[in-house]
């Protein structure tokens, strides 16, 4: 592969990441935003029927690819962008992500199998869940947001360097550079 194509491959991967990243900083926002205070107005019984469902619906294809695609694609564009100018952007994001991960799989998760797996009153399985969750889904999206701003200064860097270089190579075979 040459260094150009090297290049192209390595600025899709950190784009992507970005994207990925993009989607779940969104996902998490809206809920934050929208879906949960706006569910917060339901009864108890339909509060937690319809938190039942979107747990159960957002396990899908669609939703993992970009979730755990934010996560695989942040880390392969570390790696890539290790000696790069932007590396400590992309670090910083992948590490927001990766509380963010956490976050999700540590409380949230657990909090969505147990409202599924309750058989308390409707009552009871809201005030168990509703403020952790919330409040953790805050985090969620925080934490993201950051996540993409850092990814996004990251490709920033990286065009700039990439300008910088393709600038570089063309005065080198220039006249007026001999």
């Amino acid at each position: 592969m040459t260094q150009n194509s090297t290049g192209t491959v390595t600025g899709f991967v950190l784009g992507a990441a970005t994207v990925a990243m993009g989607l779940i900083a969104g996902a998490f926002y809206v809920f934050a935003c929208g879906v949960m205070p706006g569910l917060a107005r339901s009864d108890d019984r339909a509060y937690v029927e319809v938190m039942r469902n979107m747990n159960e619906a957002i396990q899908n294809p669609v939703f993992f690819l970009s979730f755990m695609g934010a996560l695989l694609l942040a880390a392969v564009s570390a790696w890539q962008l290790r000696a790069a100018p932007c590396r400590t952007w992309v670090w910083a994001g992948l590490a927001a992500y990766a509380l963010t991960f956490l976050v999700t799989v540590v409380v949230n998760i657990p909090l969505n199998n147990g409202l599924a797996e309750t058989d308390t009153s409707a009552s009871a399985a809201r005030e168990e869940f509703e403020d952790m969750w919330v409040a953790w889904n805050v985090v969620r999206a925080v934490l993201s947001t950051l996540a993409l701003a850092f990814l996004a200064r990251a490709l920033v860097v990286y065009g700039r360097g990439r300008q910088a270089s393709a600038y570089l190579a063309s005065a080198a075979g220039s006249r007026a550079s001999r």
